[in-house]
């Protein structure tokens, strides 16, 4: 016996059938567990079944005023989810009526005469397979809900796009490739005249990347006693994610900048996604200071670097996701690209990332980003 009989749950059934006794038989052998209305007309059958709303129907294929395939699609225009057995009484064309049936999606072909047996079986396993697929539809609408959630809480762990703080202009882009990222990125006012800038970029995506997301987040700004000093915050992100898996990988740059000592500190770890551009002048790479920062990594160092920090001078960082996005013929978008953009357009906050991401999207030529695209951009105001 199968589960769905075992439950006994009711459904409504629809049989329709030019022969009224054939509709009489049907019913008989499924009213005992289900709600069963019987036709012998199709039209009237689609009238019944807008106020009955059948889970499943049972139709003839032969019918004078409308087939059986006919009526089929009339009903799951009602209904896409209705299950439809047809029958048939007839031996002529059988395999080609077999192959419509299978074309046109119904949930079995059956000769009569029938055995009750075989007709209660089928009928109690395209029940149960339309149950479990309600249940799989209600569980995954479930999970999206969770999902959008998640992702609309992932948002608000993001500063503003677009920032005016301590003398400088901050403006931000944050492309994610699935519905949670593990690209972040923040700023702070790190005191009178200066800045902090982050960007991180967790390996992998899913809830996974966004809750340790949430825990670089929290250690950047658990640094605010300390000034938002790069190396306090590096060491405050590698203590919050010791407890994590060692193949929870983070890298990161921050960066410190002060208009009052015109200068710039940072620290880079293992982060490929820095450039600081000068009008005139090629784009310095911010040089990785120590290692990238895992759980299976305890015990190391990073290194603080500094450069001089003039009015001209505009720093942006990025994550890897966009110097490796592909044409689809597995050439990398790349560092120098985006290089030449930063020359030729160094004064630039809004357009700079704009036109960045544009040049990016022409280049990948409307192949899906394998990875979250993000990027900061600071320099001073006026």
């Amino acid at each position: 016996m199968s589960a769905y009989r075992e439950r006994r749950t009711p459904a409504r059934i629809l049989v329709v059938d030019d022969e009224p006794a054939m509709v009489r038989t049907v019913e008989r052998i499924l009213e005992i567990e289900h709600q069963v209305r019987g036709s012998s007309a199709p039209a009237e059958a689609l009238d019944l079944a807008r106020t009955f709303r059948p889970d499943l129907a049972i139709v003839d294929i032969r019918m004078a005023d409308m087939d059986g395939f006919e009526l089929m699609n009339a009903l799951k225009q009602l209904d896409p989810a209705m299950r439809v057995i047809l029958m048939t009484g007839s031996a002529y064309g059988t395999d080609d009526k077999l192959i419509r049936a299978i074309r046109e999606k119904a949930f079995y072909y059956i000769n009569k005469p029938f055995d009750r047996g075989v007709l209660r079986t089928l009928v109690d396993r395209c029940l149960e397979l339309r149950a479990l697929e309600e249940a799989n539809r209600r569980h995954l609408e479930h999970l999206e809900s969770q999902l959008a959630e998640a992702r609309a809480f992932q948002d608000t762990m993001l500063p503003e796009r677009e920032a005016r703080l301590e003398g400088f202009v901050i403006h931000a882009a944050y492309r994610p490739c699935v519905e949670l990222a593990g690209d972040f990125y923040d700023y702070a006012s790190a005191g009178a005249d200066r800045v902090a800038l982050l960007v991180a970029d967790v390996v992998g995506h899913g809830a996974s990347a966004a809750m340790l997301t949430a825990v670089v987040r929290s250690a950047f700004h658990a640094s605010h006693s300390e000034g938002y000093d790069p190396r306090a915050v590096v060491r405050r992100v590698s203590e919050s994610i010791a407890a994590f898996e060692p193949e929870r990988i983070v890298t990161l740059l921050c960066a410190r900048i002060s208009r009052r000592d015109h200068r710039l500190e940072y620290v880079n770890a293992g982060h490929v996604g820095g450039l600081v551009a000068v009008p005139g002048e090629e784009p310095v790479a911010l040089a990785s200071t120590g290692p990238l920062l895992s759980a299976g990594l305890p015990g190391l160092g990073w290194s603080r670097d500094e450069l001089d920090w003039g009015a001209a001078h505009r720093l942006l960082l990025y994550t890897d996701g966009l110097t490796e996005a592909t044409d689809g013929e597995d050439e990398q978008f790349g560092e120098a690209r985006l290089r030449a953009l930063l020359g030729r357009r160094p004064g630039k906050g809004r357009g700079l990332l704009d036109g960045i991401l544009a040049a990016v999207d022409e280049f990948t030529r409307g192949h899906p980003a394998d990875d979250d695209q993000t990027l900061l951009t600071a320099r001073y105001a006026g």
